[in-house]
């Protein structure tokens, strides 16, 4: 199946905020927010920060770097050929950067295909219910692709 993904992170280069995989199919989505002790870059502190938790109550998991990268392979565990779909590539740089746990050592994902999709002229953020919010930009990002198919 296929996933769309989407993150918020601190500042170019910066930390994982929160990540989204919104499967193509379904109503399964995963939010993950990741706490976050340091100083905010000031574009991030209004724009990202008052809408991390701006998502249902029970898509709302707040983990630690570790435990959410177990949290999205187990997510995943149950699909034979997941593709994870982003339209930047820093989204997928943080989600495979989760998938690190430790220094040699990453979750039990056993296949993944990665797809960059260039998106010329739309924005998740003007397309999205709660802009810069991972998770409604991930499903913006999938209403669109799946538009364009």
């Amino acid at each position: 199946m296929r996933y769309y993904l989407d993150t918020e992170f601190n500042g170019f280069g910066g930390d994982l905020l929160s990540l989204a995989l919104v499967p193509e199919d379904g109503d399964q989505d995963y939010y993950v927010v990741i706490p976050f002790e340091g100083a905010w870059h000031p574009w991030v502190e209004k724009h990202v920060m008052p809408y991390l938790d701006s998502v249902p109550p029970m898509l709302l998991n707040k983990l630690d770097r570790i435990a959410a990268a177990h949290d999205i392979a187990a997510y995943l565990a149950g699909d034979p050929d997941p593709v994870i779909i982003a339209d930047w590539p820093e989204d997928i740089a943080l989600f495979c950067r989760l998938l690190l746990v430790a220094e040699t050592e990453i979750v039990d994902i056993r296949h993944m295909r990665l797809e960059f999709h260039r998106t010329p002229g739309f924005s998740t953020a003007r397309n999205s219910k709660v802009p810069h919010n991972a998770l409604h930009d991930a499903r913006a990002l999938r209403d669109h692709l799946v538009a364009l198919d």
